[in-house]
């Protein structure tokens, strides 16, 4: 049998691990990269070159043959250059190539939007198409001719589209193929029609049946429009987007008509930075063997908030953020209910103003039984999932969330909504069989949400027999990105 085939793979993202970070994408754009070339792959990252980012500390170095190059974006010429650095990985190092130009990137500290007006800065279209179109002029200086380019969000999503017109008879990239993933489709890369000529693209594109959304230029539409397949990050989620039609956020139609090229392909989590055997931001390790040690975390964790310890009362921990997507409308709407059961709750996380504003006012109300940090806080995060014994996750929409795995494989038993990856990751405990690994609940309903934690508290303060075995059946997952990487792998074969 011949051995298998190593790609070489080009990753296209907005931000990645350790460097540049505002959500979830970052960590899938540094643990994927990692975890391919461990496997025998050859894999290089093109990042945008963020004002926050410390040239010295990455040791951030300028090749020569991809300094001062041009490129028009409209009728401006834009010069920038291409620079490198490693990913420094457990086992694999992969390069790394930083698109450098000051006024786009770096003289701004922030991604995406001004932090004093929190607003999208205006010229994100152009430092997007930029992006786009310096892959290309990678590939060609270097002569390093990737099988796959794989572009991530909207940030990345007009790559798929420029292949196949601007590069389309140019026989260096005639045998690349398109790889797109949805990492969120609430973000669009939405533009005023005015855009479209920035991008260089043949006016045909410029319409609602191409590049088009009710009359704006989407970047996401170029990607799922474009690309040769495309992923999501959960295999539930996949099939709710061509079905569901809130959930597709106005892009049904273009969803639907690529249903058969969407896969979905659950991200993975860092088991050296997620796992309660080596985790170092936690008072005291653990593991299935030795469970009973848990409980020191949930003593460090109460201490923390201020509220009292008591051994048999539940602590439900959450970290989110708080907007409706992520049900903080269910938990404001059942929260007089919850304060009345017999446990103590404990949320971090930021988001929408009212949310916040709620919650401040909830701590000052129920100070025996409700604690709050409106902000982020890594080492926070890990203790909650380290001390709670629950964790609620009542998501309207969940592409894949992370929090449900880590307090799977932390032995917290995670009660969530039955939608996207939260989905595809929890199994309802059924009383009967004595099988689950969590709690699930179908409707949005707050009042249903309520029951689901009550249906929890009834096991854990009657059955500890059966709790147990619920913790244990948690921890035995393994959602290491070796599981994921090999789907990626045999999708790469497939378009290849």
């Amino acid at each position: 049998m011949p051995p298998a085939r190593k790609y070489k793979i080009l990753f296209v993202t907005s931000e990645v691990v350790p460097f540049v970070k505002t959500g979830g994408l970052a960590d899938v754009s540094s643990s994927l990269p990692q975890k391919l070339q461990e496997l025998g792959h050859h894999v290089r990252i093109v990042v945008p070159k963020y004002g926050a980012i410390d040239e010295r500390r990455y040791k951030i170095h300028e090749v020569v043959r991809l300094k001062d190059l041009t490129t028009t974006i409209g009728n401006e010429e834009v010069v920038y250059s291409l620079r490198s650095s490693f990913l420094v990985g457990a086992k694999a190092r992969v390069q790394l190539y930083f698109l450098d130009n000051d006024e786009y990137f770096g003289k701004r500290r922030s991604l995406y939007a001004d932090p004093m007006t929190g607003k999208d800065y205006p010229d994100n279209d152009e430092r997007f198409i930029l992006l786009a179109k310096s892959v290309f002029e990678l590939i060609s200086k270097l002569g390093w001719i990737p099988d796959i380019i794989h572009c991530n969000d909207w940030q990345g999503g007009l790559i798929p589209l420029y292949l196949k017109t601007l590069f389309k008879d140019d026989p260096l990239f005639q045998s690349i193929r398109t790889v797109f993933t949805i990492h969120n489709l609430a973000f669009k890369g939405e533009f005023p029609k005015s855009s479209f000529a920035k991008t260089g693209l043949p006016d045909k594109y410029n319409s609602d049946k191409e590049l088009l959304l009710k009359g704006k230029v989407s970047f996401l539409k170029s990607g799922i429009k474009y690309a040769d397949a495309i992923t999501t990050v959960s295999n539930t989620y996949a099939k709710e987007i061509c079905k569901i039609k809130y959930l597709s956020d106005g892009l049904y139609d273009v969803l639907k008509s690529r249903s058969k090229d969407i896969h979905g392909i659950l991200n993975g989590i860092d088991d050296a930075v997620w796992n309660p055997e080596k985790d170092k931001q936690i008072p005291k390790k653990y593991s299935i063997k030795n469970i009973e040690s848990k409980i020191e975390n949930k003593k460090a964790l109460l201490e923390n908030f201020g509220l009292k310890f008591d051994e048999s009362k539940p602590v439900i921990g959450m970290v989110s953020r708080l907007t409706s997507d992520k049900g903080m409308d269910l938990i404001q709407k059942g929260f007089a209910s919850l304060m009345k059961l017999d446990l103590q709750l404990i949320v971090l996380g930021t988001g929408e103003k009212k949310f916040q504003t709620f919650l401040e006012k909830a701590i000052s109300k129920y100070p025996e039984k409700f604690a709050a940090y409106i902000g982020f806080d890594d080492h926070l995060a890990h203790l909650i999932e380290a001390g709670a014994d629950m964790f609620l996750m009542p998501s309207k929409v969940e592409p894949c969330g992370l929090n449900q795995m880590y307090s799977l494989v932390y032995g917290t038993v995670p009660i969530v909504r039955e939608t996207g990856g939260l989905a595809d990751t929890v199994s309802n405990y059924d009383e009967k069989s004595g099988t689950g690994t969590g709690f699930v609940f179908k409707d949005y309903d707050a009042k249903v949400m309520v029951n689901t934690v009550e249906i929890a508290l009834k096991v854990y303060n009657e059955d500890k027999k059966a709790w147990l075995k619920i913790v244990k059946a948690g921890m035995k997952n393994n959602f290491s990105w070796l599981n994921s990487s090999k789907l990626y792998i045999d999708l790469y074969k497939k378009i290849v």
